[in-house]
């Protein structure tokens, strides 16, 4: 039986916080003139494709359905950047900036920091120490000193990089709990140590993920051998607990019950921090990431992604309800986006008449040119490294060293292109002479890698071809799939309807500025959204 947007709402109420559970029902959608926002409120869906929400939007009944509905629906907006990952994605949504600006331009390298340790645990830290300039709440402090921002995730860059460089409450997951790092605190707070102790168990002790709606719902095939890593049963529902506690904290990463743990977390610290009481806006950042790690291992045309967001649709319409008694809601917006979307598998590709689709690798030419450099100008890190098709060399050094850095630039282009799956190779030269309006990809990259990286070569693979060789849905090429994300705005503020123009997640963050009458400290590379304003 179909669950009705009311039924779903029990889904997530075992786990909300009392006073949310006590609090009188959430009062009417906002009227379109009303008091200034109190409580902002950025909801990022780790690898939420930008095609999905219409896929599937006659079966909404939740959060998906209400936003659809009473928001601004951008559906054709992008992370107009090139290298689409899960930290280039979140540093720009609220900050208003590609990653040639924020520098956060891969994963790696992103949030990793050696100085600091987590809380609780002697294990490295993360902070936003490579995060260059200001995002959102920056510039609402620069309003409101008194302002407060929590920020929650399941990883790590997912609840410190939408924020910036700000002390404030952030916290991700780490080995079956929530911490952060010394960066932030050097304790954990009451509240969360008590979250930990009380409320996760709850979640952890779920044993099997069956479907949520009838079999006949789901058109998609279960037993397709290339989905999970290892393929095979263990791409069928139902999926089973594992009996090892050790595996059933990894994998509860990789189940819908993350998502409904991470927006326990946040709502609780919303109640527990009086955040959005006003007068002045608070930040509530929320990245959920069920959906990357699930459509990672079964791919984005899997029945398991099809059910996961169906459970993330009633999960989040729970989430927003319980807000709404917490808060009141003709003083709340929400921004709901994605980091990056997703290529799907090769092999599925393959299997319904897509021939070129490949998983590629250029590990040999690499370890050819480092050799070759090696030899032409003594040991030394020459290549600083390649990623996702962008190659970076040391070109000063190698020059001191009498290397012509150009030509051997020329001969190892000239052997990528002649590469299966590879669909063209700029260089610095190329892009410098490229119509930005018009070529998508060269405006992609020229938005993703800083000038003084050190970029070389900046190789973009055919469509349906991904990076790597793992059995796994991949994202990280500047085409469509990769860069296509939902927007959609809601609260008082916003005009709902459909929005077809091509916009950037970038515009995101100047659109919120202005509607609580701020401005950004610096120059953003976004816009302001003002077709969607009242």
């Amino acid at each position: 039986m179909r669950l009705t947007a009311a039924c779903a709402a029990t889904l997530l109420a075992p786990w909300l916080p009392l006073a949310a559970q006590r609090a009188a029902a959430p009062g009417p959608t906002p009227a379109p003139q009303g008091p200034a926002p109190v409580l902002v409120v950025h909801v990022t869906v780790d690898q939420l494709r930008g095609d999905y929400l219409e896929r599937w939007r006659a079966e909404w009944t939740g959060g998906f359905a209400r936003l659809l509905r009473e928001g601004a629906w951008f559906s054709d907006a992008h992370q107009d950047h090139a290298m689409t990952e899960t930290a280039p994605g979140h540093a720009s949504m609220l900050s208003g900036r590609n990653p040639r600006g924020t520098r956060i331009i891969r994963n790696q390298n992103g949030v990793e920091d050696a100085g600091t340790t987590l809380v609780g645990w002697s294990d490295p830290g993360a902070s936003p120490l490579r995060f260059r300039g200001t995002a959102l709440f920056d510039w609402i402090l620069a309003r409101w000193p008194d302002a407060r921002a929590l920020s929650v995730s399941r990883k790590d860059r997912g609840a410190i990089l939408p924020i910036g460089r700000a002390m404030q409450e952030v916290y991700w997951w780490h080995r079956g709990s929530f911490t952060t790092s010394t960066y932030y605190a050097d304790t954990l707070p009451e509240w969360v140590r008590r979250f930990n102790a009380a409320e996760l168990p709850r979640f952890q002790s779920r044993a099997v993920w069956t479907l949520l709606l009838p079999e006949a719902a789901y058109p998609e095939p279960d037993d397709q051998p290339w989905e999970g890593e290892e393929g095979g049963a263990a791409a069928i529902f139902p999926h089973a607990r594992p009996e090892s506690v050790a595996v059933t904290v990894r994998s509860f990463g990789v189940s819908p019950w993350m998502d409904e743990a991470t927006l326990a977390l946040a709502l609780d610290g919303v109640e527990r921090l009086d955040l959005g009481r006003g007068p002045h806006p608070d930040l509530l950042a929320v990245s959920l990431s069920s959906t990357d790690n699930i459509g990672h291992a079964f791919g984005p045309d899997s029945r398991e992604i099809h059910d996961q967001l169906l459970r993330l649709d009633r999960v989040l319409g729970a989430f927003l309800d319980s807000l709404g008694r917490l808060r009141d809601p003709a003083r709340i917006i929400v921004s709901l986006s994605a980091d990056h979307g997703v290529t799907t598998l090769p092999e599925y590709a393959r299997a319904h008449g897509v021939d070129e689709a490949q998983r590629v690798s250029l590990d040999t030419l690499w370890v050819r040119l480092w050799g070759e450099l090696q030899a032409a100008a003594g040991p030394g890190p020459w290549i600083r490294f390649f990623d996702l098709g962008l190659l970076a060399l040391d070109r000063r050094n190698l020059a001191a060293r009498r290397v012509n850095v150009d030509s051997v630039v020329d001969a190892v282009r000239a052997v990528a292109l002649r590469h299966p799956g590879v669909g063209r190779v700029d260089t610095r030269r190329t892009l410098a002479r490229a119509d930005t309006a018009r070529d998508a990809i060269a405006r992609r990259w020229i938005h993703a890698v800083p000038a003084d990286i050190g970029g070389e070569l900046f190789i973009t693979l055919r469509p349906s071809n991904v990076w790597g060789a793992r059995r796994i849905a991949e994202h990280g090429v500047p085409l469509d799939p990769d860069t296509h994300v939902p927007i959609i705005l809601w609260g008082a503020p916003f005009r709902p309807g459909t929005y077809t123009d091509r916009v950037s997640v970038t515009d995101i963050a100047p659109t919120l500025a202005r509607v609580l009458g701020i401005r950004p400290s610096e120059r953003v590379d976004g816009r302001v959204l003002g077709e969607a304003l009242r």
